[in-house]
């Protein structure tokens, strides 16, 4: 994810012999500079709708974990968080996350601060010109697709009892300043990047981040209503349609080809895509892993598959695998989705235990599994140590706490986090939006 990523600019000609440039050639200007240009410029734009169809997959994999009476505000939430990230990234998150070299502090506060700016339309290279490696256009979308995947990640940890707007305000904080701040510390050549944390696309920029968000809100919130009975017992609390949900898995499946795929931030050479196609095997390997290993262990744990459980496996195979699915091999990274499918078998009992309420298991998946996926890189990138990956866990876990905590807190002293009893009984459709997703069914 990094921008001052070093690419080559020899082979492209050879490569697509073909193809044609929308101008004719300019004296002084290299055409295969161009081509790559407008190659990675198209592996940013084809990863970006990719990773823009995951907010689809969150939708329906929340909507159909939820209950029925709170289904509408799951999709509403969902809109409204994609929408509020794409504009305050624009405004203030973009720059904070990518400094290029302007730093306020050194390594940690970008000294540029303002909206972001494209290029010029219907913009011309000339000799003269140096446009970097791929469009800001194209850059800007993509980055804009992980910033917003973040925060669909606490969305459904905290349904069924969060207010609408006091949610919304928190989502602006996080994509506008939590996220790229600590983003900026490795993806913009900050203090973790000279480290040598490495986080090739997000198990802990991203996933733990909306993980580390999430546990925190989902603590000062507490759980629903009924879910915890006073002898301790959990009490179940099935979703409204567990075909939605599958959906959603599957739609979230298809999105991380480009969430990765697309990390690899250039398709100019053989090299490129070659990585890019191994980068595509590997999540796949790993997503089926995490399903696999889900299914086989509540068949033993529980004598029934789990249907819930396999899907999160599947998102878990993915979460683990993201922050280094270059490098292993095929076995290794199914291995690594395998460990992560485990790992939420296990862990979504723990939260219940520990009375931790997660309505669709996001902490289990994007922070526990990112946190292995973190450290799972050393076992397969040689540049990887364990003391540099352990500390970037922690300093992004501490910061997303810290300043997860004071926003979540200051809003409910403010506002009220939580709706009242009557109205969480009711259902929040009915109590935020005055709506119902399943109006047909209200009265049986």
């Amino acid at each position: 994810m990094k921008l001052n990523k070093i690419l080559p600019l020899a082979a492209a000609a050879a490569v697509l012999p073909t193809l044609g440039l929308a101008q004719d050639a300019t004296p002084g200007v290299d055409a295969s500079t161009d081509t790559i240009f407008i190659l990675n410029s198209l592996l940013f734009l084809v990863g970006g709708f990719l990773v823009f169809f995951m907010a689809a997959g969150f939708a329906m994999l929340e909507a159909g974990l939820v209950r029925s009476k709170n289904v509408a505000m799951q999709c509403t939430k969902n809109v409204a968080l994609f929408s509020l990230s794409a504009i305050f990234y624009y405004l203030i998150g973009y720059n904070l996350m990518y400094p290029l070299g302007t730093w306020a502090v050194d390594g940690v506060l970008s000294g540029v601060w303002g909206v972001a700016i494209l290029e010029a339309v219907g913009i011309t290279r000339d000799a003269a010109d140096d446009y970097g490696y791929a469009s800001t256009g194209s850059d800007f979308f993509f980055q804009l697709m992980f910033c917003a995947a973040t925060a669909s990640i606490v969305s459904g940890t905290l349904a069924e009892r969060i207010k609408l707007w006091p949610f919304l305000i928190f989502t602006i904080i996080l994509t506008g300043i939590i996220y790229p701040l600590q983003a900026s510390w490795k993806w913009g050549g900050g203090f973790l990047d000279a480290n040598g944390f490495l986080d090739f696309a997000g198990s802990t920029v991203v996933h733990s981040v909306g993980g580390w968000a999430a546990l925190t809100g989902a603590l000062i919130l507490g759980p629903r209503i009924g879910k915890f009975s006073k002898d301790g017992r959990v009490v179940p609390m099935p979703g409204s349609n567990l075909t939605l949900a599958t959906l959603g898995t599957f739609i979230l499946w298809l999105g991380w080809f480009g969430f990765n795929g697309g990390s690899q931030l250039a398709m100019g050479t053989v090299g490129d895509v070659t990585d890019v196609s191994r980068i595509f095997s590997n999540t796949n390997a790993a997503a089926a892993g995490g399903a696999i290993a889900a299914l086989i262990l509540t068949q033993v744990l529980y004598k029934k598959v789990d249907l819930t459980m396999v899907l999160n496996g599947a998102l878990a195979g993915l979460v683990s695998i993201t922050a280094e699915p270059l490098t292993p091999t095929l076995g290794l990274a199914t291995i690594i989705g395998m460990i992560g499918g485990v790992i939420v078998v296990f862990a979504v009992p723990m939260l219940d235990k520990l009375k931790i309420d997660d309505v669709v298991g996001a902490i289990p998946v994007h922070l526990i599994c990112g946190i292995w996926g973190t450290i799972a890189v050393v076992l397969s990138n040689g540049d990887a140590t364990i003391g540099a990956q352990l500390y970037g866990i922690v300093v992004v876990g501490i910061f997303t706490v810290v300043a997860s905590g004071v926003v979540w807190f200051i809003l409910n002293m403010v506002m009220g986090l939580r709706v009242t009893e009557e109205e969480e009984i009711n259902g929040l459709d009915k109590a935020e939006l005055g709506m119902e997703a399943y109006p047909e069914f209200s009265k049986l």
